[in-house]
């Protein structure tokens, strides 16, 4: 089978488990408190459902890196955002927005134009030593600064996510192809122990600040890792490993077309969310403190008394 074919269809079996994923992670933090430490998680076996779906994700994931580069395998994970947030919905309750629809839509477009750029031959370059403890610092210093306190905290932590999750792909593409091709070096060696740690740290900061981004809501946090999880990894492809765009210089118009399309998708699912966050608020807080209650729980005494009362006010009229 073409390799490319198969880059594709593991992506697409990889993006049903995210979906399912993000849906059970936001579904947990919609249960848990703010403050809720790291511990008190790992105890919840929802929790772990979700770690889980994620694991088996990677793994198919980084089966499908093996067969096609950072270029077309990423902007594949879109397709977790199609099916996330109908899921979403229903285990919500409710029924999938108009503009949920459109914002979801015109992210995908966005991605699939990106996608049609992307080069589809096989990954054969890997990241050398220093390569990597650059990517590494530098993915640092940008999570930290979208981790500071500040407005919009779920939006910045799910960007944070995405670019971890983007770069832990990309430095997962280094030991898939070390592994599998040992021209490029021992097997064993400084430098893909020192990936492998990064891999690891990565892959579990990106599932930490999604966990944190998914409780103000799902649709716009998971489209934004969505769309910065493939610009990470395509950014290292394209400027490290060697990889290049259909087309040419000539194929970044649809680039910068999609990439539009895509931001102004994740515009309107976070409109959308900001409709729908305060009418579930409303629901799950019920009534506001001191308002009048319909419901009047009398003792039976007390109920025969009154309906004396009312059969002697009848007879008392007739006469």
């Amino acid at each position: 089978m073409n390799a490319t074919l198969v880059a594709v269809a593991l992506s697409l079996v990889s993006a049903a488990a995210y979906a399912s994923a993000a849906v059970a992670q936001a579904r947990l933090a919609g249960r848990t408190a703010p403050g809720t430490g790291t511990l008190r998680l790992l105890g919840s076996g929802a929790w772990w459902s979700a770690v889980g779906l994620n694991t088996g994700g990677a793994l198919l994931h980084v089966a499908a890196l093996k067969y096609g580069p950072l270029t077309l395998v990423q902007p594949l994970g879109a397709l977790t955002l199609v099916a996330a947030v109908p899921l979403g919905a229903r285990a919500g309750g409710r029924r999938v927005s108009t503009t949920e629809w459109r914002g979801t839509l015109l992210t995908l477009l966005g991605l699939g134009a990106l996608l049609m750029t992307a080069g589809g031959s096989a990954p054969h370059e890997t990241l050398s030593m220093a390569e990597a403890l650059a990517v590494g610092a530098g993915t640092v210093a940008v999570v930290a600064g979208l981790s500071r306190p500040g407005a919009r905290p779920g939006l910045r932590h799910a960007a944070a996510s995405g670019i971890t999750s983007g770069v832990a792909s990309a430095l997962t593409q280094t030991l898939t192809v070390a592994v599998t091709d040992h021209t490029t070096g021992p097997l064993f060696s400084w430098r893909l122990m020192v990936v492998a740690v990064l891999v690891s740290a990565f892959a579990m900061g990106g599932l930490l600040l999604s966990q944190t981004a998914y409780r103000g809501g799902l649709g716009a946090p998971l489209a934004v890792v969505t769309l910065a999880n493939p610009v990470a990894a395509a950014a290292i492809g394209l400027a490290l490993l060697g990889e290049r765009l259909q087309g040419g210089t000539i194929s970044l118009v649809p680039a910068l077309l999609g990439s539009a399309a895509a931001v102004r998708g994740v515009i309107l699912l976070s409109r959308a969310q900001a409709r729908t966050a305060p009418a579930a608020d409303a629901v799950v807080a019920g009534p506001p403190p001191g308002a009048p209650s319909r419901v009047v729980i009398r003792s039976p005494r007390a109920a025969l008394h009154q309906e004396h009362g009312h059969l002697r006010r009848i007879r008392a009229g007739r006469s």
